[in-house]
């Protein structure tokens, strides 16, 4: 029995695709070439913000927006649902001594995003932990982040109680192929062949290899981001804090993530002591405290990087039935609320809730160095 749509790549994209065609009544397979929610969406740090909004185009910041609009509720379902909390912790931001101070002001200003302009006092109070050697900040009082792996564990485990859901682990997609009928076919690695009437490509950083040999426009590649996390004894943070494009991340069970690394590596996907030395002096010189606690783990995950960091969403060129939507660079998980509902919104034919034509593989974008 075919498939309506069938889905490449289990990450928060594609599992968030999934969730929004189940609801819709569509017959939904996904093909994973691993685990579901075990690469990039889980290595993240799970901001529901772009770190420095104002720097991003205006495709970036219509998702975004609408994204942060969805999440509290996103989180409520399926914490109802499933009984497996994704945390998501409305904590706020403070960026210490941002670039372009003015220039972030306008965009705020022009957008109605309520902001503070703290003085070392307020940062203090606010932040006792923190180091005292920064000459004031920014508070965002609306930007939370969820706690990513637990949000993937609680999606899936959602989608697998769908009777119109079925899941195929560790089978790599080798080729697609177009049928009379206007189906799609898709060859895997195994030897298994699997036919739906739409294919959505939701590979991540793996997408552009996959759509290679049917659409050079696709220009996604992979970028590593390596990341720390403590257990500190005591709370030693209450908001995120974001610092000269580095951050700290306060769960909600005292746990703070540390992060992030940009490294152009191929699909190398080691941790390096190079890096682990870079964030824990970036960790401590924010929160000196953190020097005598040991680092509990460290990791490392691909990023899809792409020109901009604006995603390809839509269909992919010389095609009628095969979609992508891959290249959200590092706003995956801000992003995939609204990045899913548009692919569903252009996979059955409904109103978008934002111009598609951005987003759009034959979309010519601004010159295709990486943002």
């Amino acid at each position: 029995d075919m498939a309506d749509v069938l889905i490449v790549g289990g990450g928060i994209i594609g599992l968030l695709v999934a969730k929004e065609l189940l609801e819709q009544g569509a017959k939904v397979t996904l093909l994973e070439q691993g685990q579901p929610g075990q690469e990039a969406s889980w290595a993240g740090g799970g901001i529901v913000s772009p770190l420095y909004p104002w720097t991003y185009s205006e495709p970036v910041t219509a998702l975004a927006s609408w994204a942060q609009a969805a999440y509290p509720q996103l989180v409520a379902e399926l914490n109802a649902a499933t009984g497996l909390d994704p945390e998501l912790n409305l904590c706020g931001l403070l960026m210490l001594e941002p670039p372009n101070q003015a220039e972030m002001e306008a965009w705020a200003r022009a957008r109605g995003k309520n902001l503070g302009l703290w003085a070392p006092e307020q940062i203090q109070q606010r932040e006792p932990d923190l180091a005292t050697t920064f000459s004031g900040g920014v508070w965002w009082p609306h930007i939370g982040n969820v706690r990513n792996p637990r949000l993937l564990q609680s999606l899936l485990l959602h989608l697998q109680r769908q009777p119109e859901f079925e899941l195929h682990c560790q089978e790599q997609v080798e080729e697609f192929t177009a049928q009379p009928s206007g189906a799609v076919s898709v060859l895997t690695l195994s030897g298994n062949r699997f036919s739906a009437a739409q294919v959505a490509v939701c590979a991540g950083a793996w997408a552009g290899r996959l759509l290679q040999p049917l659409a050079a426009s696709i220009q996604v590649q992979p970028v590593r981001g390596q990341m720390l996390v403590y257990a500190p004894r005591r709370k030693l943070l209450n908001s995120i804090v974001l610092h000269n494009g580095r951050y700290l991340i306060p769960r909600l069970d005292g746990r703070i993530v540390a992060g992030s690394t940009l490294e152009h590596t191929e699909f190398h996907k080691s941790s390096t002591r190079e890096a682990r030395q870079e964030l824990v002096a970036m960790a401590t010189g924010l929160v000196p405290a953190l020097a005598k606690e040991a680092v509990e783990a460290q990791w490392a995950g691909l990023r899809p990087g792409s020109p901009h960091g604006i995603p390809f969403i839509g269909r992919v060129p010389g095609w009628d039935n095969l979609f992508v939507n891959a290249g959200h660079y590092r706003n995956g998980l801000v992003l995939a609320p609204a990045s899913a509902r548009l692919m569903r919104d252009l996979l059955l034919g409904q109103e978008p809730i934002v111009d598609p034509v951005p987003y759009d593989p034959l979309t010519p974008r601004p010159s295709a160095d990486m943002f």
